[in-house]
């Protein structure tokens, strides 16, 4: 599959650009990482577990110890699953007045048993969505101020199979679908991305652009649950197909492509697959889906934007 795949061909250097990888521990979180660092920047690795996390710098370095023009490599706390631990990682990120000009929002979960985030929100939109999102606002001040900047949003074509039920975000009126949820949560990614790029021309801001993207069918550790949610025997399955699936680096490729290369530079809002811009489901080309997305992840994040604007350049200017 990487010789039929799409490959980021620019080559160009990060050197004193920060970026932020989130679930960048393992799979093309970690491949992303690799390929910034290798271009000079400075990489948050904002993961979970830090062990991991820990354990992935120490690798890198180690391979990359006789090479030259490489950057540094931070591990930071960061829980999607739990908003304080968002509020507490931009803290800790602008407090140190870290330059961020690339944020990859690329950590995820994937039809997992049926649960509750610390804040109550469904496992798969709070993770997937609205801790991303959360994460994108309180950063988006340091992002303006450090422009040109881009915030990188990490979906998936199964956007494309359910459509997301914006008045029924956490299956409280439905039955739980471990696959339905991993799909709506993806289409939230795309109809964010689009959302956050209209509310930027609003506000007349050209230096942060915003994408999302399919990476492809990668060979990961992301299929982990799917015996418990699928049928016992299916994560064998999954990687035994493996020679039909793209290695993580090919995966990272289409991500890589929307944070550095120049020829969508000047292109917002969009989706992509394959390091080139393609047409999403029919819901995340609806712009009036897309601004409801927008209020209703306002409201579950319970952001007053009348009394602080995430809009300027001054880092806190969202409510924490």
């Amino acid at each position: 599959m990487d010789y039929l795949s799409g490959w980021c061909k620019s080559k160009k250097r990060l050197d004193g650009c920060v970026a932020v990888v989130t679930g960048s521990n393992t799979g093309i979180g970690k491949e992303t990482a690799i390929d910034l660092y290798n271009r000079g920047a400075r990489i948050i690795l904002a993961c979970r577990n830090t062990d991991k996390a820990t354990a992935a710098k120490e690798q890198i370095e180690h391979e990359t110890k006789s090479e030259t023009g490489v950057g540094q490599l931070v591990v930071e706390k960061l829980d999607l699953c739990n908003l304080n631990s968002v509020r507490d990682f931009v803290d800790r990120v602008t407090s140190r007045q870290e330059p961020v000009s690339i944020l990859v929002c690329n950590a995820g979960v994937m039809m997992c048993p049926q649960g509750k985030t610390e804040d109550g929100f469904e496992t798969h939109i709070g993770s997937n969505h609205l801790g991303h999102a959360l994460l994108s606002l309180l950063l988006l001040p340091t992002l303006i101020k450090n422009g040109p900047s881009r915030i990188v949003f990490v979906s998936s074509y199964l956007h494309e199979k359910c459509e997301l039920d914006l008045d029924d975000l956490h299956f409280e009126r439905k039955p739980y679908n471990a696959y339905e949820a991993y799909c709506r949560s993806k289409a939230a990614n795309v109809m964010f991305a689009t959302a956050l790029a209209d509310k930027l021309k609003e506000h007349n801001i050209s230096k942060v652009r915003t994408y999302s993207l399919h990476p492809g069918v990668i060979r990961t550790e992301i299929s982990r649950h799917f015996d418990e949610t699928v049928f016992y025997g299916v994560s064998w399955i999954f990687h035994a197909m493996g020679w039909f699936m793209k290695s993580p680096r090919c995966g990272a490729q289409t991500t890589v492509y929307c944070a550095v290369d120049e020829q969508c530079a000047e292109q917002t809002g969009l989706y992509y697959s394959e390091c080139a811009v393609k047409t999403p489901s029919k819901q995340c080309q609806d712009s009036a889906q897309a601004a409801k997305l927008w209020d209703v992840t306002i409201k579950a994040l319970k952001l007053d934007l009348t009394t602080c604007d995430p809009f300027c350049k001054e880092a806190g200017g969202v409510p924490r």
